[in-house]
């Protein structure tokens, strides 16, 4: 899923402390700009892709001009993309449990079949994955 939401930078003791004023529990830091924006970007997308795998409701971003921004503090949007995010961070295994005929399971194994991988090359073809 794709998401686009507000965000304040406030500038503090020289870093800037970050904050999504619709996401409760979803704050960062960055020593400068730059790397606040990329701990925005990562702490976001993995605040939404939890809400998600949790089946919580995410919530509508608030309009840039509804976003109250402190004296001294930057508005912006960053965006998420929780399926990329997946795709790139999320490769740790996750054991399945699946019934095959026995004939088939047997014929796998005399040719030496690897299960996992044929059950990845499978999902990936059809989910239309690369």
């Amino acid at each position: 899923m794709k998401y686009v939401f507000p965000a304040v930078m406030t500038p503090e003791d020289g870093a800037y402390i970050v904050t999504f004023p619709d996401l409760e529990n979803c704050f960062t830091d960055g020593a400068d700009l730059c790397e606040a924006m990329e701990m925005a970007q990562d702490v976001l997308n993995l605040v939404l892709m939890t809400m998600e795998d949790d089946k919580q409701p995410i919530p509508a971003a608030s309009s840039v001009t509804d976003v109250s921004c402190p004296d001294g503090a930057i508005m912006t949007l960053v965006s998420a993309d929780t399926s990329e995010y997946r795709k790139k961070y999320g490769n740790y295994a996750v054991k399945k449990t699946l019934s095959i005929p026995a004939w088939l399971n047997t014929l796998a194994e005399q040719k030496g079949v690897n299960f996992s991988a044929t059950l990845q090359e499978a999902l990936r073809a059809k989910l239309e994955i690369a």
